[in-house]
């Protein structure tokens, strides 16, 4: 059970590789491939060279645009930690020791009420930054590497910049280039060698004056030609993007690159239309589908489905609401939560342990947090505003006093928002793939047939 839960909550998390990778190499692609011979087959050739680009393209270019960035993450890991640098020290900790450091400077001219505005700024920020975080983590038992990662990072920031970069820079040049100009040449020139040669053949078929073994070739041609057949076969925010979001950063260019290299205007027009559905369906409506399908259950259970089937099926979570034994922190503001994850009394705490499972934060061991990584304020503040929503809706049903009935009411209730969860998750794949694969084609083909009067692939005209 908790493996499934581990599943559907990889899939639902919208901000991760995961329901690309289901959308795209499980159902999108393969039907795609499909309607694209479908809606050429009024003519063979095409049917044949635009099906098999379509196939060699599709995957091609979901390896690169699934595993390129990984890939190269992996490799620029291994150069910055060549180079003497922890490749885990977050750029944003070094953006907020940049604002301390004008925010000091301007405490040395300010007036008395300015002052207090900008001590007030400056607590907060130094709370995550290189050198709040090297100074509240110096004295803790097993940070001592990490602290020495932040001073390396601290002495050396503008170099270390300029290797994030260099990373982030070549995640995104290499994968357009890919994606964008060298697999469709490729392809393009395939189906250029495959056209020259079907020529050559239709040449040689006209002939009248060419033999085959001794045989006039017309002759055989009549005798055996049921057998014969074509159809054959802004540096600091971009260098902090997640993967997800450097998937949709590739993509613009990947999608540039595919209309400038498109073989006819029609072509590029066709092309564009297409990558414009795609990166409004991959990256925009699954987020907007997930806020309407939650507000439904919202409206027709009076369910609060905002949580992850990992803590709905967690039967602790369930157990410490029934007793009234769930510690949040006060507030879902910064400094509170802070405080509460480094408090080492809290270290075995549900908020913690989710936010650690979901991988919103990072432990160097049971007790201690990473300080090279960058605390999300917004995604820490939901999960716990979250949590906390639905113990209170769940506490409803207990009144003032847990009795067996009610225990009873607050597992099925739970169970009921695990399924509604669950459910919402995998309709949102359902729906989202069924736009990608089936009506973006269909879109596409009217498109091209209304717009572009065709009902061919025009770049292959």
């Amino acid at each position: 059970m908790i493996a499934i839960n581990s599943i559907i909550s990889a899939i639902g998390n919208n901000n991760s590789i995961y329901p690309l990778l289901v959308r795209d190499c499980g159902i999108e692609v393969p039907t795609k491939v499909f309607k694209t011979y479908k809606q050429n087959k009024d003519d063979k050739e095409i049917a044949y060279l635009a099906t098999r680009e379509r196939l060699i393209d599709e995957y091609s270019t979901s390896a690169v645009w699934l595993g390129g960035i990984p890939l190269i993450n992996t490799v620029f890991g291994k150069i910055i930690k060549f180079c003497g640098y922890s490749p885990v020290v977050n750029i944003k900790l070094i953006q907020a020791e940049e604002k301390l450091n004008e925010i000091d400077k301007k405490l040395k001219n300010c007036s008395p009420s300015e002052q207090d505005k900008l001590l007030s700024q400056r607590e907060i920020i130094y709370q995550q930054s290189l050198s709040g975080n090297i100074e509240k983590f110096s004295k803790v038992k097993g940070a001592e590497k990490a602290v020495e990662d932040l001073k390396k990072v601290k002495l050396n920031q503008n170099t270390y910049k300029k290797l994030l970069a260099g990373k982030f820079a070549t995640e995104m040049i290499l994968p357009i280039a890919f994606m964008g100009f060298i697999i469709p040449k490729a392809v393009y020139a395939i189906t250029a060698s495959t056209r020259k040669r079907m020529e050559e053949k239709q040449k040689t078929l006209n002939s009248n004056n060419i033999k085959f073994e001794g045989v006039n070739f017309e002759k055989f041609k009549k005798q055996s030609s049921s057998y014969i057949s074509f159809n054959g076969n802004l540096s600091s925010y971009l260098c902090n993007m997640n993967t997800v979001q450097k998937m949709a950063a590739t993509d613009g260019g990947y999608a540039v690159g595919r209309v400038t290299t498109a073989r006819k205007k029609r072509g590029a027009i066709d092309i564009a239309f297409r990558m414009l559905g795609m990166l409004y369906l991959n990256f925009v409506a699954p987020k907007q589908i997930e806020k309407i399908l939650s507000g439904i259950s919202k409206q027709l259970f009076d369910i609060d489905v905002n949580l992850d089937p990992i803590i709905l099926g967690d039967r602790e979570f369930i157990e410490q609401i029934k007793n009234k034994s769930i510690i949040l922190p006060k507030s879902s503001n910064i400094k509170d939560i802070i405080e509460f994850i480094d408090n080492p009394e809290n270290s075995k705490s549900l908020y913690v342990k989710y936010a650690q499972k979901l991988k919103k934060i990072q432990m160097l061991n049971d007790t201690t947090r990473d300080p090279r990584a960058y605390l999300n304020e917004k995604s820490l503040g939901t999960l716990r505003d979250n949590m906390d929503n639905f113990i209170k809706s769940v506490q409803k049903l207990s009144k003032n006093k847990m009795t067996p009935q009610t225990a009873k009411r607050i597992s099925k209730f739970a169970a009921k928002a695990k399924f509604a969860k669950t459910f919402n998750i995998l309709s949102n794949v359902a729906i989202s793939s069924y736009l990608l694969a089936c009506v973006l084609p269909d879109a596409q083909y009217l498109f091209r047939e209304k717009v572009l009067g065709t009902k061919l692939e025009p770049d292959l005209l």
